[in-house]
């Protein structure tokens, strides 16, 4: 896949099918549009184009005490488009300038003068351009205009997968990862760097890798313990995860991962990693000694076993 990360640095290519889109999560109702767009695309012996935009629209136009977290970052992002074989990805700067740009100069600069588009793919009732008062008619209009062919998703085709953006957010808020997997077709991902903690876990005798996600509006799960796989150096491995502030402890520590990995023995400070959200575990509470904590953890561990013999193996 080859990604543009500007209108200016984009190549065309022949018989663009193009789709618009956020796609934050990639989820089962996106990949209905994505697999649409692909077969267009090959039908006129064309390539698929997807055009998104970074950073997400509403934390641009509504950044004071946004409540919106990313179910994907655009690391993640590019990473599912490119797995799914889109052909190509662009990726527009978006900002209060360009909020301004209307659905006609959208249509024009865009679509037909950047992508030279054949044909846009869109899902039913989607809305662009400033104060998103673009839609399928003014799509349309541009098609007579530009000659090129619009096809609009029914929106039966994409309900029937029963998923949403909002709902894989709420079972991610409530701790229900296996909901959230089959929403989006893969367990929920957080990327990002192994820093130093505290080094309690080692002290109690189950050394940790605290995760450090690479995206301050990356949504995370529920506070409890789960079980979980750590991507490094394109290898996974099964380990427990807390998602928590330490209350045991004390009250002073922020939000935090935590992944005990099992049969794991090597130093990955500052690595680049991937944690994967499996199973729901338990929820995170304050236990009444330290000698309490160490029984409960290790019975989280043989927990995660049980659900690795009846699920992974």
């Amino acid at each position: 896949m080859k990604v543009f990360q500007s209108t200016e640095a984009y190549v065309a290519g022949p018989n663009p099918v193009a789709t618009i889109g956020t796609f934050d999560g990639l989820h089962q109702g996106h990949r209905k549009i994505l697999k649409r767009l692909q077969d267009a695309a090959r039908a006129i012996e064309g390539e698929s184009v997807v055009i998104t935009f970074h950073p997400h629209p509403r934390l641009v136009l509504y950044p004071e005490d946004n409540p919106l977290r990313l179910l994907h970052t655009l690391e993640e992002r590019i990473a599912a488009m490119e797995a799914f074989g889109i052909d190509k990805l662009m990726i527009i700067k978006f900002t209060r300038e360009f909020s301004r740009t209307t659905s006609h100069q959208f249509i024009e600069h865009i679509l037909h003068n950047t992508i030279q588009i054949r044909r846009i793919v869109i899902g039913y009732d989607h809305h662009f351009g400033k104060n998103r008062t673009g839609g399928l008619k003014e799509l349309e209009d541009g098609a007579g205009q530009f000659g090129f062919d619009v096809e609009e998703i029914p929106a039966q085709r994409i309900d029937n997968a029963a998923v949403s953006s909002t709902k894989i957010r709420q079972a991610l808020h409530e701790g229900d990862v296996t909901t959230a997997t089959s929403y989006l077709g893969y367990p929920y991902p957080v990327t990002g760097r192994v820093i130093t903690g505290e080094q309690l876990g080692r002290q109690l005798g189950w050394p940790t890798a605290n995760v450090k996600p690479s995206d301050p509006y990356k949504l995370i799960p529920r506070q409890g313990v789960y079980l979980a796989t750590l991507e490094i150096e394109g290898v996974e491995h099964f380990g427990m995860l807390s998602v928590g502030k330490k209350p045991t402890v004390g009250s002073h520590f922020p939000l935090g991962l935590e992944i005990n990995l099992f049969d794991f023995d090597r130093d990955i400070y500052g690595a680049n990693v991937t944690v994967r959200f499996l199973r729901w575990v338990r929820e995170d509470r304050k236990f009444d000694s330290l000698e309490t904590l160490k029984a409960a953890i290790a019975q989280d561990k043989q927990d995660c076993l049980a659900l690795i013999r009846e699920h992974y193996t």
